[in-house]
């Protein structure tokens, strides 16, 4: 597991491997569909991504350039495991709801007592 952890380490490397999963896109489509990201953060997590083996970026050699990112054999394997957690969500989003918004009640009391 710490392993696994180390290579998807951050909050958005699952993401992005999901919205790749089995299909090609473009840095800008890719930031769309990830959502709050900034364009360096994306582009830090790509790097990391592709060393890593789970991506490959495609480079068109065009001006402008057109650069696409797909995931690998190893990234697609990777994803396919994390369906169940994704299953998992679904099926709790209510509870995952209410943690996540008891978990803001509390922040907000913390940082305005």
């Amino acid at each position: 597991m710490e392993a696994v952890l180390e290579l998807l380490g951050g909050k958005w490397k699952i993401l992005i491997l999901y919205h790749l999963h089995g299909t090609r896109m473009r840095f800008s489509d890719l930031r769309r569909m990830v959502g709050k990201i900034s364009e360096k953060m994306l582009s830090q997590q790509l790097k990391e991504m592709v060393a890593d083996g789970l991506l490959r970026r495609i480079d068109f050699q065009t001006v402008p350039p057109h650069v696409e990112y797909e995931d690998t054999a190893f990234g697609r394997e990777l994803c396919s495991t994390l369906k169940a957690v994704c299953d998992w969500g679904s099926v709790n989003m209510d509870d995952i709801i209410a943690i996540a918004d008891a978990r803001a009640a509390r922040i907000g009391k913390l940082v305005n007592p």
